[in-house]
């Protein structure tokens, strides 16, 4: 009798940035397919989630992946329940009122390698910085690119997985890179982000590497911090070719900055100061190629003749996926009317 192990992945209860959690359930004759699945449930007492008089908390399953690193495995994300089946306070995919597949979503994920030892990324000297920033974007060499092993390692494991990441690069600082996911759906989207991270950290244990995501791990210092920038479209914003419409879309993004930036990540403040390619978190502007925005009009979105998509790049590292391309979605629908 064939035997399946299925990696059940969820997000924890704690305040204010949730963590990854998961355990093993192994299952005879197993499909391979989401529908298979069953519900399955864990101590909600051991991640803040449930009383210990009440602990008991569901896990459904949402989406599936094989699982590359591990013989007759598979991933699943799950979203948590109550022990009656409603969505628990912690269910950040709950929040979507509207998975929209005409949608599309670009996560750009920037993270930080850490070396748990020392408390700073790989490339940091002990007590101390690297040369400012400047040549690791994009870098080569052992001067300049830390942790590659890591990134690589992951991008191909993500890629056996079917997750659709489409890119990696080295950041603007010393041990910080950053992957990108495509899908079509608010729901999709985070399924394959929240996968995703989760490689990145089973990965790094390999290497002894620990994943930074808070958006501003140096402290106030002359570093980049990491963001998760959004990029999204429509199919009105696909093929409707008016700059109007752009426009009208990131005034109604203008006029929902509280509710965005209470989704967009914890200590995001510390990021968004008008430094370092951002604007500051109470003000809000957009423009075209300008990465010291709010919202940018990607230029090529102007060179297709206004067809394509926007960027908000004032999501944290740090941020739900979930969360975010819900309020995307919302904004921008109530933004067209």
């Amino acid at each position: 009798m064939a035997k399946s192990k299925l990696e059940y992945i969820w997000l924890d209860g704690y305040l204010p940035t949730q963590s990854l959690r998961s355990k093993t359930r192994v299952e005879s004759d197993f499909s391979g397919n989401l529908e298979d699945c069953p519900m399955w449930c864990f101590d909600g007492s051991s991640t803040e989630q449930a009383e210990g008089g009440a602990s008991d908390c569901l896990l459904k399953p949402v989406a599936i992946f094989p699982d590359p690193g591990r013989k007759n495995s598979y991933l699943v994300m799950t979203e948590v329940l109550n022990a009656d089946s409603t969505p628990h306070v912690s269910n950040g995919r709950a929040t979507i009122d509207d998975d929209d597949d005409d949608f599309w979503f670009g996560f750009e994920q920037e993270y930080f390698l850490w070396d748990p030892q020392h408390n700073l990324p790989p490339g940091f000297p002990p007590g101390g910085f690297p040369p400012p920033q400047g040549p690791y974007y994009c870098s080569v060499g052992a001067r300049n690119a830390y942790g590659r092993q890591v990134v690589e390692e992951h991008l191909d494991t993500c890629l056996e997985a079917g997750i659709n990441v489409e890119g990696i690069n080295g950041e603007v600082a010393a041990g910080q890179w950053e992957f990108q996911v495509f899908a079509k759906g608010a729901g999709r989207a985070g399924d394959e982000t929240w996968v995703a991270r989760y490689l990145l950290e089973r990965i790094g244990e390999d290497y002894g590497l620990a994943i930074n995501w808070h958006p501003k791990p140096l402290g106030p210092t002359d570093w980049n911090g990491s963001g998760m920038h959004a990029n999204f479209s429509n199919g009105a914003m696909r093929t409707g070719g008016e700059e109007a419409l752009f426009h009208k879309i990131c005034e109604g993004f203008g006029g929902e900055v509280p509710r965005h930036i209470g989704v967009y990540g914890a200590d995001n403040e510390q990021r968004l100061t008008g430094l370092h390619e951002t604007q500051r978190i109470d003000e809000f502007s957009y423009g075209v190629s300008d990465r010291g925005a709010s919202i940018r009009i990607p230029v090529g979105t102007i060179e297709d003749g206004w067809k394509g998509r926007l960027e908000d790049r004032r999501p944290a590292s740090n941020a739900d996926p979930y969360k975010v391309a819900a309020a995307i979605v919302k904004t921008t629908k109530a933004a067209l009317g």
